[in-house]
């Protein structure tokens, strides 16, 4: 079971693909990959359709995905703003791939699922256009219907305008809606999620709320609750409340106890008079929230923690991983360049990593998938004997 990572920071397109496909064939020594995935940055949008075909003519694998992002991780580098080719290979011995095309989300985006005879032993690599795809409303329709499936990946950030980023699947080249590949059969494969924050006070229960909008936590004003957890808090943590404020929804509220990692973490986006908070998400009477705070202290420590907890499941041997990051971490929130990449390095050796930094990264929390935002997203395959 071979992986490959491959990162060209040359600027010209013809040059970069070279570069990349020498690595990878300096690793896959001949051999076809069942599964390359591609990130460019946008100097390379317009020729990404074009090198996936190319793989594919010349018998170098069986399925591509691909997108442009802002920002592109390979081999041990995040090179950020910069022009930059990634390519991660892996061969998949025992495991079915289906390329998925995917517009708008509806009876026919989930036509695929239907013959799933057990979503838990498959995974979903979902690469989107955040302009034109609804992917929260996709994810809860999957749930619904493929209930267990993990879904990981990340919204196209090479462009900030509609139609303006470039998804790749297999030998095709598109401006809007999704691509995805499906895994299954013989998979090993786990997911990472780091959603860097930490919770701070103690849970409570929403006892009033519409829309987006807290009104009473435990039968009082949501103001009222945040100020008693704020003047509880040592002053390091009254400043990071102050930078700024999050709140975790639990995912399952009949757990007796919570830990990182339980919650759902939103923005908290206002505040009123009446003692109101506003958050970026739906909230209902009867859900149980903690507040919550994020820096870059705290994001390394979050994705050390859930690095670490995967890692002690079991015995599994990472064999690489694909990473999607939020555009804004990087050099943004961290005072060091490559931070998530050298970590996962750190943590489980030198494997093959490849990403891009996404305007909005997929993956799963308590059994259910969801877009985040200022997450490190991660599939990480094992070694299959």
């Amino acid at each position: 079971m071979k992986c490959a990572t491959a990162l060209s920071t040359k600027s010209q397109s013809k040059a970069a693909f070279q570069e990349v496909q020498e690595k990878l064939d300096a690793v896959l020594e001949g051999d076809c990959a069942d599964l390359t995935v591609m990130f460019c940055s946008p100097h390379h949008g317009d020729d990404l359709g074009r090198m996936a075909a190319t793989l594919l003519e010349q018998g170098k694998t069986r399925h591509v995905l691909g997108c442009t992002g802002e920002s592109i991780v390979g081999e041990d580098r995040e090179v950020e703003g910069a022009a930059a080719l990634s390519a991660w290979a892996i061969e998949l011995p025992g495991v079915t791939l289906e390329p998925i095309r995917l517009g708008e989300p509806g009876e026919s985006a989930f036509s695929w699922a239907e013959g799933l005879e057990d979503p838990t032993r498959c995974a979903l690599l979902l690469l989107a256009d955040p302009f034109s795809f609804r992917t929260d409303e996709f994810l809860a329709g999957l749930f619904q219907g493929a209930r267990g499936l993990r879904v990981i990946g990340g919204m196209a950030s090479g462009s900030q305008v509609p139609r303006g980023n470039q998804l790749v699947l297999d030998g095709k080249a598109f401006h809007d809606g999704a691509v995805a590949m499906r895994l299954g059969g013989q998979l090993s494969l786990r997911t990472v999620v780091s959603q860097g924050c930490r919770p701070i006070g103690h849970t409570m229960i929403v006892t009033r709320a519409e829309h987006n909008i807290i009104h009473e936590l435990g039968r009082r004003p949501a103001l009222e609750a945040l100020r008693q957890v704020f003047e509880a808090l040592a002053p390091e943590d009254q400043r990071k409340v102050q930078d700024g404020l999050f709140v975790g929804r639990a995912i399952n509220e009949y757990q007796e106890s919570f830990r990182r990692g339980d919650f759902l973490v939103r923005n908290v986006i206002g505040a009123d008079e009446s003692g109101s908070i506003q958050i970026a998400d739906k909230i209902r009477v009867g859900q149980t929230v903690q507040f919550h705070v994020r820096d870059a202290e705290t994001a390394t420590e979050d994705l050390r923690q859930n690095l670490l907890f995967e890692q002690a499941k079991g015995s599994a041997r990472p064999k690489g991983a694909l990473l999607f990051t939020c555009n804004g971490r990087g050099t943004r929130l961290f005072d060091r360049a490559d931070h998530d990449v050298r970590l996962i390095h750190e943590l489980y050796g030198a494997i093959p990593v490849a990403g891009f930094f996404a305007m909005g990264e997929i993956g799963p929390i308590g059994g259910q998938n969801f877009l985040h935002g200022y997450t490190a997203s991660l599939a990480v395959f094992d070694q299959v004997d």
